[in-house]
């Protein structure tokens, strides 16, 4: 359904398009498009109202023709698309003089042609459209289906003895309630928000906190919100489980709401709000909520962490241990087979089965709901191993008629359906990756612009920007795991759960959307391929045949390397706008010989496939977006790259020249591994031109001035990246230059100074800044006070000139300093670096090195306190590494200094990880 609107929004404009624009329709053809036009928008009203209902109590004929709906959108795409190539210049580039003006007239006569096929197509289409609104006219029968029941009330009614791991979760919460943390604290009241994925026991921990405290209040009640809440419905239910009915059947919101307030006014009261999704819902709610002097409770529960936040107090729900998801797994299976009743089974009590029970609970990661579901599942089968890998292998594709994945499905779909429609689809095309797979957040994001999944919404917004959008939405509601870089502490990439992958291949199959081959299939597919993923392939599948009969309407193909020996042949997918090949060896493999001829290609990703070249016929791909040829053996790019007017990321290697004339790509927003040497020196000048770029990372083999006039240029410049070889340092070179206000990453490395700190690096100016990695001659404690204002700074390597050790002082890192730094290195520092309690609260990783040590009177105290660095003041360390080098002091006091800090790690809480050594300065360089 979600797949259709998509299509249709994007339709409609093409349709528009084709109205207005010089395409030399042939006569007639304008009206059957203007026939076509409001047929697409009707629709669109009646797939929307279609798509308000719940997926479950939609009749059959709606979802045919919505099916229907999806294939003729495909269709017309292609179609509107195909002619909108030849018209705009996406052939391919011609020869000059005689053979020019041969090939220029076969083109004409090609262009004709595609008018006369557009035509037909168009007609065609206008019939099959006419035909689907009469079907379903035809057969329309309106039959009242039966309420769903809600899986979701079982939380409520599980048995305390049948809770597994629920306890730790349930008397943390009560702890946070019970002793008035601050952070919940709101008034005489507290609140606490619980927030999780879908199926992780959010319902079941509160409700297990509700029955534990009830009976300390005044009143209490628990009430569920849902994705469509009833106001008045929800506040009638308040007031019945408070004690209070209401028989006024004419009371309103507002009536009600004061009847809330009226009545809690002077209680002490309990309240749990059990399933938010909107903010706007629990502001309604909380307006009945009243602060009052005698004091209150409140827990709610949701997925969505923005609603968390904004309700306050909020606590991430963790998965079940290992430990207790065996406990729960054994106990549905086994019951308390030969224990007594106070034990608990933590291994498989038969041996065969404990392999296959281990994988199946790593399937389910600790969510409460899946172990439930699989153990459900399994207790009604023989204990057999062979019976029990029959069921971990079907995982997700031969379940669908059992009814406890039927539930557990259910509860997953609330999140699936609560989702936008275009949220909708970018989650479906998750299901193009293997279960556990890491997946690239950029990789991902320009494949879903290269599909048109991203529409420009928000002004000044570039379509990656609108992708991250779309990204963290999707962490926000619990869809997707973040996964971070444990360097910079930068979001790069996510996985996705295995249950809400089963769900969402599940959903992709029953749209058509895309098409899964892997390990587990043996035949071909029989439908018309839109996106195929290959993955673990086999010779059997005979991909050949596949390729031929149905990949000509594929619009993504990902393969992956275990099945690079199944790469179809490029110049059979004739409307693909995304191929991925990454990682796949194709050393000796032909499948790019027609890439030329993919003229709606988009996104092309070639990393780490071994190519040694380009075709010169890539200048063909006049609608490429993404090119992506790292960790290749590509000496240089073809000239006719320069022609990709539509490109927006360019990823190469270092040891990759590009050609004269990449200033005409002035789409380009990201750039990386450009190097420049004597040859290719007027590139600096070109790169001005490019000011669409947010990203750059460039290598230097000289420092040119003329890079500071480019970068001046550049305002939109998010992340920069400058590599200087240590040779050719200049210090100040870049003092000149003012960073954009949206500036996030910042990377000279070691081989370029500043003289000093700039004045830009500032909160007010750089309020997004992120990860910074610089170096400069000299630092002052305010510097160091000014970086620790930073709101956003996750990552800091900081480096000062060591051609002054004398004037180096020891400096202090204040309380409330850097309060989202995950990781730091502090390089050619004095001894000591003192952190002050409340400092960098969420630092992980420390590195100091090399940190000078010196006699009293080059900044150290001679006392056994100035060898503390009061490491202990750093909550959440986890590694640290220092490299002690001692000038005008003896080794013995560098082995104490040593000692000491050594010890200090050893007595901090978390015990972190250390490796700390020492060495003799002999001077600079």
């Amino acid at each position: 359904m979600e797949v259709a609107m998509g299509l249709l929004s994007r339709l409609i404009h093409k349709v528009g398009d084709l109205l207005v624009g010089e395409y030399k329709l042939q006569s007639g053809v304008k009206g059957e498009i203007m026939f076509l036009q409001p047929e697409l928008e009707s629709m669109q009203g009646a797939l929307k109202e279609i798509a308000t209902a719940p997926p479950d109590q939609l009749c059959e004929q709606d979802k045919i023709w919505a099916s229907q709906v999806r294939e003729l959108c495909y269709d017309i795409e292609d179609s509107i698309d195909m002619f909108m190539v030849h018209c705009t210049g996406g052939a391919p580039l011609g020869p000059v003089g005689m053979r020019g003006f041969v090939h220029r007239s076969l083109n004409l006569l090609t262009r004709l042609r595609i008018r006369r096929q557009v035509a037909t197509d168009i007609r065609d289409i206008k019939r099959r459209v006419i035909e689907a609104g009469e079907r379903r006219e035809r057969y329309r029968i309106d039959v009242a289906r039966p309420a769903a029941v809600d899986p979701r009330l079982l939380a409520h009614y599980s048995k305390a003895t049948e809770l597994v791991g629920i306890d730790e979760a349930r008397d943390e919460v009560i702890s946070i309630l019970m002793e008035g943390d601050d952070q919940v604290s709101n008034q005489h009241g507290k609140i606490v928000s619980i927030v999780g994925f879908g199926g992780l026991g959010k319902t079941t921990l509160a409700n297990a906190v509700y029955e534990k405290l009830k009976e300390k209040f005044d009143c209490w009640a628990f009430v569920s919100v849902s994705q469509t809440p009833d106001m008045r419905k929800i506040f009638r239910g308040l007031l019945y489980e408070l004690g209070k009915n209401v028989n006024d059947e004419t009371l309103d919101e507002r009536q009600l709401i004061d009847q809330v307030r009226k009545f809690l006014q002077m209680k002490r009261y309990f309240i749990v709000v059990d399933d938010i999704w909107d903010i706007s819902v629990w502001k309604m709610i909380r307006c009945a909520l009243p602060d009052n002097d005698v004091g209150y409770t409140i827990v709610t529960t949701t997925r969505i962490s923005d609603v968390a936040e904004q309700a306050g107090g909020a606590y991430k729900l963790k998965p079940l241990s290992s430990n207790n998801s065996r406990k729960l797994f054994f106990r549905r299976i086994f019951g308390n087979e030969n224990k007594d009743n106070n034990d608990e089974i933590e291994k498989c009590p038969d041996d065969e089965l404990a392999e296959v029970s281990e994988r199946i609970l790593k399937k389910c990661v600790g969510v409460p709901l899946a172990i439930i579901t699989m153990a459900s599942l399994l207790a009604c089968k023989a204990r057999n191993k062979l019976e029990w890998y029959e069921v971990y292998n079907s995982i997700g594709t031969g379940m669908k008629n059992n009814m406890d994945v039927q539930n557990m499905r259910k509860i997953l779909s609330f999140s699936y359906y609560e989702l936008p429609c275009h949220l909708r689809t970018c989650l479906l095309y998750f299901s193009m990756f293997p279960e556990d797979f890491e997946i690239d957040k950029d990789r991902l994001i320009r494949m879903w612009i290269a599909e048109g999944f991203i529409q420009y919404e928000k002004q000044g917004k570039s379509l990656f920007e609108l992708g991250e959008f779309y990204f963290n939405e999707l962490i926000n509601r619990s869809m997707i795991q973040p996964i971070h870089n444990s360097v910079t502490g930068m979001l790069h990439s996510c996985r996705i759960h295995d249950m809400v992958l089963d769900l969402i291949c599940s959903l992709s199959s029953e749209e058509n959307f895309i098409t899964v081959l892997n390990y587990m299939d043996s035949t071909s597919p029989s439908n018309t391929i839109r996106r195929l993923s290959l993955q673990f392939g086999k010779k059997s599948h005979m991909m050949v045949q596949v390729t031929r009969n149905l990949l000509q309407h594929a619009r993504s193909v990902v393969i992956f390397p275990f099945a690079v020996g199944q790469v179809p042949a490029a110049g059979s997918c004739r409307v693909l706008r995304v191929l991925d090949l990454e990682h796949c060896n194709l050393s000796q493999n032909k499948s790019l010989k027609d890439l030329g001829k993919l003229y709606h290609l988009r996104y092309l990703g070639l990393r780490g496939t071994s190519v040694s070249h380009l075709p010169e016929e890539i200048g063909n791909l006049q609608f490429l977006q993404t090119l992506d040829v790292r960790s290749n053996t590509i000496s240089s790019l073809p000239w006719s790259v320069v022609q990709l007017r539509n490109l927006i990321c360019l990823d190469i290697d270092v040891s990759t020249r590009v050609p004269n004339g990449i200033g005409n790509l002035r789409c380009l927003e990201q750039l990386s591994r450009l190097c420049i040497d004597e040859s290719t020196i007027n590139i600096i000048e070109e790169l001005g031109h490019l000011t669409e770029l947010r990203r750059l990372w460039i290598k230097l083999e000289k420092w040119n001035e003329k890079l500071l006039e480019c970068l001046h240029k550049l305002q939109k410049i998010q992340e920069l990246h400058i590599v200087v070889p240590p040779g050719q340092r200049s210090i100040g070179g870049l003092d000149a230059w003012v960073a954009p206000r949206h500036l996030r990453l910042l990377g000279t490395e070691d081989s370029y100074w500043f003289s000093t700190l700039p004045a830009w690096v500032n909160p007010l100016l750089v309020p997004d800044l992120t990860c910074l990695y610089i170096t400069v001659r000299e630092l002052q404690q305010v510097d160091l006070e000014i970086l620790g204002r930073l709101p956003a700074l996750c990552f800091l390597h900081l480096m000062v000139s060591n051609k002054n050790l004398g004037i180096l002082q020891g400096f202090v890192v204040r309380a409330g300093s850097f309060p989202y730094l995950v990781s730091c290195s502090f390089e050619q520092f004095v001894w000591p670096m003192v952190f002050q309690q409340g400092a960098m609260p969420r630092l992980r990783e420390l590195y100091l090195w090399p940190l000078f040590y010196a006699r009293e009177g080059r900044g150290i105290a001679s006392s056994n306190d100035g060898l503390d660095l009061s490491l202990g003041n750093l909550p959440s360390l986890q590694r640290v590494f220092a490299e002690l080098r001692y000038e005008g002091a003896s080794k013995e006091e560098a082995e104490q200094a040593k000692a000491t800090l050594t010890r200090a790690a050893e007595m901090h809480p978390n015990h972190p990880r250390h490796d700390i050594c020492i060495f003799k300065y002999k001077g600079p360089g």
